[in-house]
């Protein structure tokens, strides 16, 4: 017999509780189990496909997913919600937990749990978060900077914490198995009430405002900028992480921007902010 390592996920206000419950299947599986919840009611598609609705769990032996590579798409029953596709891999007797929490634009957060198996007999911890750099805390202390690898981590629960200036503080407890490698991809959604809305006061020569959409970090390394505001419109070009282009307007998740050659596009603003520049007005 051989133990399937798996996750049950409740929501106790911001915080995400993930439990590990240890059952029995049989020797020869090669299937793995996926869980997907998310706020609000979601479809979901798997590479293109339909399989249900949140909260959702192929965890059954009859209904677990053969090992591989995976699309998850999730579409909001709230139609003024942009859907969300991220890419999973399903290993065997192991579960995979997608949870989601949508927002317009940037204010969705979210995060991507599974177990890998690992030579070392200890529990390891990888954490990955979008945006990078945000800081960890383990159990409240400060351990590093995510991306961030922990080794020898003990079996038993604990809180890791992450916190970014100017995105919402994120928190979630795990339980690390010996001889597996929890790997956390945790999405971080911006904090409004953060946001740089100083105002500087005027001196001649009179300074105006121009927003300006800076790229976040992307799971691809990229953003596609289409000529529409949806995904089925056709990719113009690429923009990349760190890079800022001039705003142009909104529209249900997407922001219209300036490119460099005069051209206009959209880009998704889940992997986007707002920045505002200071600009002397050219009269004076």
């Amino acid at each position: 017999m051989k133990k399937i390592l798996f996750f049950v996920l409740p929501v106790l206000a911001s915080i995400l509780v993930f439990l590990l419950i240890l059952f029995l299947i049989d020797k020869s599986n090669s299937k793995g189990a996926l869980q997907v919840t998310s706020i609000p009611k979601s479809k979901v598609f798997l590479d293109g496909k339909p399989i249900g609705e949140t909260p959702l769990c192929k965890c059954e032996e009859d209904q677990m997913l053969k090992v591989g590579n995976y699309t998850v798409r999730l579409v909001p029953n709230d139609s003024k919600v942009s859907p969300y596709e991220q890419k999973i891999s399903i290993s065997p007797s192991v579960l995979t937990v997608v949870d989601r929490s949508f927002g317009q634009g940037a204010l969705s957060e979210g995060s991507v749990i599974k177990l890998s198996p690992i030579s070392e007999k200890e529990a390891q911890l990888l954490i990955i978060s979008f945006p990078e750099k945000a800081e960890v805390l383990l159990d409240n202390e400060i351990v590093g900077i995510t991306p961030l690898l922990l080794k020898k981590i003990t079996e038993s629960d604990h809180e890791i914490k992450l916190r970014k200036s100017g995105y919402r503080e994120k928190s979630l407890r795990i339980r690390p198995v010996k001889s597996y490698k929890l790997e956390a991809l945790i999405y971080l959604s911006i904090n409004p009430k953060l946001e740089d809305k100083s105002i500087i006061p005027s001196i001649s020569p009179t300074p105006t405002s121009e927003e300006k959409i800076e790229i976040l970090n992307t799971p691809t390394g990229f953003l596609r900028v289409r000529a529409e505001n949806s995904i089925s419109s056709s990719e113009i070009t690429q923009v990349k992480p760190g890079e800022s282009y001039a705003f142009i307007s909104e529209e249900k998740g997407w922001y219209q921007i300036k490119l460099p050659d005069d051209k206009t596009g959209w880009i998704s603003s889940q992997y986007a902010k707002k920045l505002t520049e200071e600009v002397k007005d050219k009269d004076n």
